[in-house]
């Protein structure tokens, strides 16, 4: 039997809603990530493209349902609309479609963050009512003046201050970063590095320049956990790196069988390098005495100072700055509190990203990541204010330093 002809492919179209006075639902939480493995590649991209310019195309899925109910108030096809999502609507590519909202008509009732249940599990919600309507503003049970696309809102005596507008700002860029992403279990126990760290090489050259400290996020809310990363930095031929003898060993046994089932053709093809790498972090804080780390997501805002040659993980945020003043600054309530307004949150946790909190927070004047004057005054006064060892991993780099050099005494 011969096969039936092939069908063109269908030009994906956006689903009319029937007119009605009010939408009261639960959307589905999925987020951005599970997006493709819940729906699969082919609907999640013509989603995406049929919202184009509405929705951000890393949004979560529930985006779509507040978008689309905007759609229809702003077509006169819908008064008003009562939606669930998770909590992290108020921040990131997720407000986006809250913005559009606070432009053609206005939210009027909110809870902001409230404990719910997820298929078994604990998550925090959102409640946004919205649409054009002449009630008062309530949110989280008490009048508000108006309500802001971050769920934010002053008083009905006295509004506050809206920062949904901030920008992002020329004298921040490029100074803060979120670190690499290895994708397969390139890390390693301390003490199997240092043992390695000894071990010669058929090319003459110490592991120390494949094998190096690694920080995530429980390095800097707990104590040090003393794990160190085979890294062959951003492309390093498999053929040099196979001189390594014992970290590559490593990385062709347990991470080549997990990279060759991954989809992407890249992160397959080079499996013995990270997936990404974090080239712009690692340009910026190369020539650097030290570097200022965060977790991205944490319950409390506290910064560590990482060593060079420490790799930081993608569950870390990165400010390539070395002088004390950026990291009094970084520290001080007034970022807490912008970080805490601008951020986004995990579950109950604030998370922390470099567009929305580094780089629209507003520096003292002559303070900024730009302005260099008062970082080339700490080095110079007293002759270095900076001290070369200080900071967590001045341990590990000693040893690092002192079994490489016994390597190439070997």
């Amino acid at each position: 039997m011969a096969a039936p002809p092939a069908q063109p492919p269908r030009t994906p179209t956006e689903t009319r809603w029937p007119r009605a006075d009010v939408v009261i639902g639960n959307p589905p939480f999925l987020g951005d990530k599970k997006m493709r493995a819940e729906l699969g590649d082919a609907y999640t991209d013509a989603l995406r493209k049929t919202y184009a310019g509405r929705v951000p195309g890393g949004a979560d899925l529930v985006c779509y349902w507040f978008e689309k109910a905007r759609a229809a108030i702003e077509q006169n096809a819908l008064s008003a609309a009562g939606l669930v999502a998770t909590n992290s609507i108020r921040g990131g590519r997720n407000r986006v479609v809250l913005d559009a909202i606070v432009q053609d008509s206005r939210i009027f009732d909110a809870w902001s963050d409230e404990p719910w249940v997820n298929e078994g599990a604990a998550v925090r919600v959102s409640l946004v009512a919205f649409g054009r309507v002449t009630q008062a503003a309530k949110l989280d049970g008490n009048d508000a003046a108006t309500i802001h696309a971050d769920l934010t809102a002053g008083t009905a005596t006295g509004a506050s201050l809206d920062i949904t507008s901030a920008a992002l700002l020329r004298a921040n860029k490029a100074a803060c970063f979120i670190g690499g992403m290895k994708k397969g279990p390139f890390d390693v126990p301390g003490a199997t590095a240092r043992g390695w760290l000894r071990l010669p090489n058929p090319n003459g050259k110490s592991n120390a320049e494949v094998v190096k400290p690694w920080f995530n996020g429980l390095d800097v809310t707990r104590r040090p956990l003393d794990q160190w990363i085979v890294d062959f930095g951003l492309d390093m031929p498999v053929t040099e790196a196979a001189l390594y003898e014992a970290p590559f060993s490593h990385v062709l046994r347990a991470v080549r069988p997990k990279r060759e089932a991954v989809r992407n053709q890249l992160e397959k093809s080079r499996w013995w390098l990270h997936a990404r790498p974090a080239p712009d972090l690692r340009r910026a804080v190369a020539t650097l005495p030290r570097s200022a780390a965060t977790a991205r997501v944490a319950k409390h805002r506290l910064f560590i100072w990482l060593q060079p040659g420490v790799i930081a993980d993608g569950q870390l945020v990165i400010t390539a700055r070395a002088d004390d003043t950026t990291f009094g600054i970084l520290h001080s309530r007034f970022h807490e509190l912008w970080s805490l307004r601008m951020g986004t949150s995990l579950e109950d946790r604030p998370r922390y990203t470099p567009t929305t909190c580094f780089e629209t927070f507003p520096f003292p004047t002559g303070l900024t990541p730009f302005d260099t004057a008062h970082q080339r005054t700490e080095q110079i006064a007293s002759g270095a204010l900076i001290p070369a060892g200080l900071g967590p991993c001045e341990t590990g780099n000693s040893e690092r330093n002192n079994a490489a050099a016994s390597a190439n005494q070997s």
